[in-house]
């Protein structure tokens, strides 16, 4: 499914910037994702899997540190420790400001 939406969208990034129709169709298909990413489906769809993703990446965080242990210098055993905090705290936030939720 994901190689299916890179490739549909690839070809719709190429016939826009490879289009001599001008203007117009531009703006029709710039409609047209918009509607696309509005959909309550779509966003939902994207939500779950951007949930699972985290979920995952939950998981593997805590097999690799638990795996990896003592075997890392201490200024990297510090980082993963202040990150284990972080996800403990419940403060929600990445390094870049964005939400986990």
């Amino acid at each position: 499914m994901r190689y299916r939406l890179t490739f549909v969208v690839g070809l719709a990034l190429g016939y826009v910037l490879g289009t001599r129709a001008g203007r117009e169709r531009y703006e029709q298909l710039k409609k047209s994702a918009r509607q696309v990413a509005q959909n309550p489906a779509v966003r939902n769809t994207a939500e779950s899997a951007a949930q699972q993703g985290r979920q995952f990446a939950g998981k593997a965080y805590h097999v690799v540190s638990d795996k990896v242990g003592d075997r890392v210098p201490d200024s990297v055993a510090q980082r993963v420790r202040s990150l284990r905090e972080r996800s403990t705290n419940g403060t929600g936030e990445d390094d870049w400001g964005t939400s986990n939720t």
